[in-house]
């Protein structure tokens, strides 16, 4: 579809904050682009497609597919130029392109870590630097950044998430006439798209019009400190809330032909630039709540009022309601629990980040001759070995030969799938469990989707094993399955343990390393006919040794008799053992993070 055929920006229904949120960003590029949260079919596309028509600059609008490679996005050497002139230059790729525009990233969330960090490096420093295949270049890359993405297929890095100036959340309307009238501009809009549009052409010359306006509003120091205030109070992390919301309250009064920025602009701007900043605890949905803001805002007392007013509490470790914070629990030591060896720390690097491993996908880090079947092709290096060949012997024309073959070495980060094994039955006091369970997979999520990890979690309880929560870096998923664990029930620790080894067996050809741990007391109570419970616990447990998965097991054992069932079953499953002094969402967060540093 032509530029001049795209859905106009002005027709989409609805959606009246994310389309103030685009303009906003649009009118001062400085904001540093804008995020679009939401389900599938929310017009988060069709809106950030419609911008582009409205630029009056011609800046350039490009799309970055999740599938585009690093060569595409980067840029290359120029094989044409390469094989018939012998000269090595850059082929610019999409970075360059977007130069003075927006860079769209559909699926922003998807992307590869090596491309996300591409993005990173270049959207701070506004510049492109290429080394590799004998090419040593760099060119400006200045763009707006616009994402979008559906939280439910996982969850943002951080280091990204902080560049976008704005994020906002996008729902489909759930009033039935304006879903019905958006439908209806939609049909008559495939009907005759040039019809369509030239039926909201006043709207978009209109909107086009303000974009170009050149206008100014003044920002007092007083409305800077009131705005700085606020992101303190709501624990917004680092100074791009505060710099943002003063950009976009200044674009905002710009927007409605004001010469001087309110505190209601900030208030409408605010919840925009905070909702993806603040600090928040595994249990609270995205997003900040407009109450808040307005409190935040009426509350005008200097920060360290409010600190030493704290600090003159009677209990330094108490809260609001002058009650002591839960202390974190911490796992006892026993004569089975030992440090965690070498092998947990595979795939990471000595400061806890995730490692760079040799891949057959990732950063292409460099090249060597192929000693074995031909495979992933380093075309660079490829084309520039046959350049110096035919430039050391004139007579030899072969455009390319055998030996000109170069194999691509790439590097990734690798991540971990952790495969929490609970027993959901009757014994432990299952309810209390399935509680602390719930708040350590979702603390640990937020944890592992800055580094790409994945969290699974099984329970078994009666006569089988579930997979409540298949691996997933999303904390929004995870909270929407956890809803309702069942419990009760006799216990089939075989069954938990076969189908843990089954998920785990779905790491590898995700590039990540699979790592289970088992939340038991060792006991057994159930298993196939004919066999014994505990036997068959056993001997799946020496599966997953046999298979060399490394793994954890959480003693959970309470009660003046120990039977130290826990135990034998590490020793049978080659982990590791650590003992819980209770089953809480702390000890078992603790745990757990202790073996997936």
């Amino acid at each position: 579809m032509s530029a001049d055929h795209r859905f106009p920006f002005s027709a989409v229904v609805g959606h009246d904050e994310v389309k103030l949120a685009l303009l906003l960003t649009a009118l001062d590029p400085r904001i540093s682009g804008v995020l679009l949260r939401g389900e599938k079919g929310s017009a988060k596309s069709t809106l950030a497609r419609g911008l582009a028509a409205l630029l009056l600059d011609g800046a350039p609008f490009v799309e970055l597919p999740v599938g585009a490679t690093e060569d595409r996005v980067v840029g290359s050497l120029d094989l044409q130029a390469a094989l018939t002139g012998g000269a090595a230059r850059l082929r610019p790729g999409l970075l360059a392109a977007a130069d003075g525009g927006v860079l769209y990233v559909d699926e922003v969330n998807l992307l590869p870590d090596h491309l996300v960090d591409v993005l990173l490096d270049v959207a701070a420093s506004g510049v492109n630097r290429i080394e590799r295949e004998g090419i040593s270049e760099s060119h400006p890359s200045r763009f707006v950044l616009i994402g979008s993405m559906n939280p439910e297929e996982g969850d943002l890095r951080p280091q990204l998430l902080d560049r976008f100036g704005l994020s906002v959340e996008v729902a489909s309307s759930d009033d039935p006439a304006e879903r019905a009238e958006a439908v209806r501009r939609r049909l008559a809009f495939d009907v005759d798209p040039e019809a369509f549009s030239a039926g909201w052409g006043a709207a978009e010359c209109a909107l086009r019009d303000r974009l170009g306006e050149r206008r100014t509003a003044q920002l007092s120091d007083d409305l800077v400190c009131t705005i700085s205030s606020l992101c303190a109070r709501v624990g917004a992390e680092g100074l791009r809330a505060d710099l943002v919301i003063c950009r976009a309250a200044n674009a905002l009064a710009r927007w409605e032909g004001r010469s001087d920025v309110t505190v209601d602009d900030v208030r409408r701007v605010a919840p925009l630039a905070l909702s993806h900043r603040r600090r928040r605890s595994p249990f609270e949905e995205p997003g900040i709540d407009r109450q808040e803001i307005d409190d935040g805002l009426r509350d005008d007392r200097p920060q360290s009022e409010a600190s030493a007013q704290t600090e003159g509490s009677g209990n330094p470790e108490a809260d609001a309601d002058g009650a002591a914070p839960e202390r974190q629990a911490k796992p006892a030591s026993t004569t089975r629990g030992v440090p965690l060896p070498a092998p947990r720390q595979a795939g990471l690097s000595a400061s806890g980040g995730r490692s760079l491993a040799e891949s057959s996908r990732g950063r292409l880090v460099g090249d060597r001759p192929f000693d074995g079947p031909v495979g992933s092709v380093a075309v660079g290096a490829t084309v520039r070995t046959a350049v110096v060949r035919r430039a050391a012997d004139p007579l030899d024309t072969r455009t390319l030969a055998a030996d000109d073959l170069r194999q691509a070495v790439r590097e990734e980060r690798v991540g971990n799938l952790l495969v929490l094994v609970v027993d959901a039955s009757g014994s432990m006091g299952a309810e209390r469990r399935m509680e602390a369970v719930k708040g350590a997979v979702l603390s640990v999520l937020l944890d592992a989707y800055q580094r790409r990890d994945r969290v699974a979690l099984i329970t078994f309880r009666d006569d089988e094993a579930e997979i409540v929560l298949r691996p997933t870096g999303s904390v929004e998923v995870a909270r929407t399955r956890l809803t309702d664990l069942r419990t009760g029930g006799r216990t089939p620790l075989a069954a938990g343990l076969e189908r843990a080894l089954e998920v785990a067996a779905t790491a590898v050809p995700g590039g990540h390393r699979p790592l289970l741990v088992v939340v038991s007391d060792g006991r057994a109570t159930s298993a196939p006919a004919g066999q014994d419970a505990l036997e068959a616990a056993l001997e799946a447990a020496a599966a997953i040794r046999r298979q060399g998965v490394p793994a954890v097991v959480l003693d959970a054992e309470s009660g003046g008799t120990r039977l130290g069932l826990a135990g034998k079953l590490a020793d049978a499953m080659g982990a590791d053992l650590l003992a819980l002094p209770e089953v809480t969402t702390t000890a078992l967060t603790d745990a757990i993070r202790k073996v997936t540093p």
